[in-house]
């Protein structure tokens, strides 16, 4: 039963309830959610959700949205926001192809103020918006939701010194801090004092008092030493002094699940004159689910602590990427006392909380802090240590300068593992990897390869840890074809290619995920009639610019693959590689996914709109072809 939750289909329905009955929405909410992400197939972000529920409450019903704007960071934790703002009919659509986004999303609601899916962003766009208020003459609150593991990107503590500076005026920070470790009597303590600290009354006497004895005979003196005296007191109670550093007025922590205490310090907040505001509030991640709160690391993304053991006989999933890349990378760290892990906050996504556990001066996770991850790659690789930066590929461009500027100016020999390269599935338009080869072959001396299965995947990282400069290795979310990962790793030749399937007609040139395509592409020609070469590149920095040049000249044309945008991708390199040798380009058809944000969706399904397919490929090859298979490229440029 939702019996309150079926009556709220925006905002203002909130408005009414009494404390009573928002508990039992809080309640009704927390139940909806599990539901829901459980109804999608267990995915989605849930411990997140079921931690804001009291705050996405809180603000929608004390501030005016969306005129006030409500910006959350990462924005992960954006579901009960949706179900608050008219959207929770189409919660079951969320993360699904053409259904609701995981993140807030501009196009999707104007409750959606600012779209988001990397963390740090939430205070620069809030104080961006505050100014721009000002400058219009309008009137309205601006509130950053920002988690504390948001806080270790430098972005964020550079919004805050800025917001601070400007001293801007109806700007609102709520640190969302559900750090298990916290004492309870601590906050307890600190929470008792801040609302003596958020008392109208005690404010007013404040000033009052100050007033008054700076009047008399070393007024001024006597009330700064009064002043230091009780600062000193209070920052053993409350972590005050390095907001306030920022500018800031801070209150806090006070508990992050109790609705009546967030709305009374809200309140009192709002009358704070002349600076921002930072609120500190306390939460659990999956709080009022038990199994969720048991272990927020495994509910953060689904229920599947909800499913059942499959049974004995299951089929036993195949391994994806990501475990074996880490599976390589603790072979690698245990037979070589040089070699190293970083990652940036992300140990479980890209694989390494087995290998943390188990090397823990090994693995270094450095919070959300990609800049520094690849900084403090350099440096390790500075002193004969050698470095796998294992970074996302989305979160890799918060890098790049640091990637320039440190790594490759320097040509130090660091490896960066970017995982979720391609088409990332049902995170969608934030998660995308779609430029990492665009952003790294402009690079000097960049390597950047990728591999065809799980197998090439280990003998590339192990290539790249033994290559004298820097190395970048993308890989797709998910599983791969079912190669064995069992022989030992071996090196493989950089700007060397290799011949999976010979033919004359067309050559497939397939760019990591791509090349399985084109071998299934190639099945589907040869029973056209149409015989087809299957190249698996490896290397979209150095070419292989013999074994291309080759088929090239040779063959009727050539069908590049690969999952990165056109511009600056692999295809275009080979387009470079063909124009500087003097052949024809009509016959080159270049298969990229496209010059527009991808939303989110399963991969398979973009795959087949974006003709990256062995279908997509199959079909390209015979329009390149036309009536004409057999004629090699530079006959057809000579007519």
């Amino acid at each position: 039963m939702t019996e309150i939750l079926d009556r709220i289909d925006g905002p203002r329905d909130l408005r009414g309830l009494t404390y009573e009955q928002l508990e039992q929405l809080s309640d009704e909410i927390r139940h909806f959610l599990v539901d829901t992400v459980d109804c999608i197939g267990g995915g989605g972000h849930l411990a997140s959700n079921l931690g804001v529920v009291e705050l996405s409450i809180a603000l929608h019903r004390l501030f005016d949205t969306p005129k006030d704007k409500v910006v959350w960071d990462v924005s992960h934790q954006v579901y009960v926001h949706k179900i608050l703002t008219g959207r929770k009919d189409r919660m079951t659509s969320i993360r699904q192809f053409g259904g609701l986004s995981g993140f807030s999303d501009r196009t999707e609601s104007e409750h959606d103020v600012f779209g988001a899916g990397h963390a740090g962003t939430s205070i620069s766009a809030a104080v961006g918006m505050a100014v721009a208020r000002d400058l219009k003459g309008d009137d309205y609150y601006s509130i950053a939701v920002i988690g504390d593991g948001a806080m270790t990107a430098g972005m964020a503590l550079e919004a805050m010194n800025h917001a601070g500076h400007l001293r801007t005026q109806k700007l609102i920070v709520v640190l969302n801090d559900n750090a298990m470790s916290i004492s309870p009597n601590v906050g307890a303590l600190s929470k008792n004092v801040n609302k003596i600290r958020v008392d109208p009354l005690y404010r007013n006497a404040k000033r009052d008092l100050s007033e008054f004895v700076e009047h008399l005979p070393l007024g001024r003196q006597v009330w700064q030493g009064a002043k230091r005296v009780k600062a000193s007191v209070r920052d053993l109670l409350v972590p005050v002094t390095f907001w306030e550093q920022f500018g800031f007025e801070y209150y806090g922590p006070i508990d992050g699940h109790n609705i009546a205490e967030l709305e009374a310090t809200f309140n009192a907040i709002k009358r704070v004159p002349g600076k921002p505001v930072l609120l500190h509030i306390l939460t659990e991640k999956g709080h009022g689910i038990p199994e969720a709160a048991a272990d927020p690391i495994k509910s953060h993304s689904g229920t599947y602590w909800l499913k059942k053991p499959a049974a004995p006989d299951a089929p036993k999933p195949k391994p994806s990427y990501s475990q074996v890349f880490a599976e390589a990378t603790q072979e690698l760290i245990e037979s070589d006392p040089r070699v190293v892990a970083v990652t940036a906050a992300m140990l479980e996504g890209t694989g390494l909380a087995p290998v943390h556990a188990k090397h823990p001066d090994r693995v270094f996770d450095v919070g959300i802090a990609e800049q520094h991850a690849v900084t403090f790659a350099a440096g390790l690789a500075t002193e004969g240590i050698k470095p796998i930066c294992a970074i996302y590929s989305t979160f890799l461009q918060r890098g790049f300068d640091s990637v320039v500027h440190d790594v490759v100016v320097q040509g130090l020999p660091v490896v960066f593992a970017m995982d979720r390269a391609g088409f990332v599935g049902d995170d969608g338009k934030t998660h995308q990897g779609f430029i990492d080869i665009s952003f790294l072959r402009c690079l000097p001396n960049m390597v950047i390869a990728a591999p065809k299965d799980e197998r090439e995947l280990r003998d590339l990282l192990y290539t790249g840890v033994n290559h004298s400069g820097p190395f970048a290795l993308r890989y797709p979310r998910g599983s791969g074809p079912g190669a064995s990962t069992v022989e030992p790793m071996r090196q493989l030749p950089i700007g060397r290619g290799e011949v999976l399937r010979e033919g004359r007609d067309v050559t497939l040139v397939g760019f990591g995920t791509s090349v399985s395509e084109c071998l299934l592409a190639a099945g589907i020609l040869e029973q056209a009639g149409i015989d087809a070469a299957v190249i698996n590149a490896r290397y979209a920095k150095p070419l292989d610019e013999e074994l291309l040049l080759r088929y090239a000249r040779t063959t009727g044309g050539l069908v590049t693959a690969e999952e990165n945008v056109r511009a600056g991708g692999f295809g275009d390199a080979v387009l470079e590689l063909l124009a500087d040798n003097g052949l024809a380009t009509k016959n080159l058809a270049n298969l990229a996914m496209p010059d527009q944000i991808v939303d989110h969706g399963p991969q398979a399904t973009f795959r087949q709109i974006y003709q990256l397919d062995a279908a997509g490929i199959a079909a390209r090859a015979k329009a390149l072809l036309g009536a004409s298979p057999s004629v090699p490229l530079v006959t057809l440029a000579a007519t």
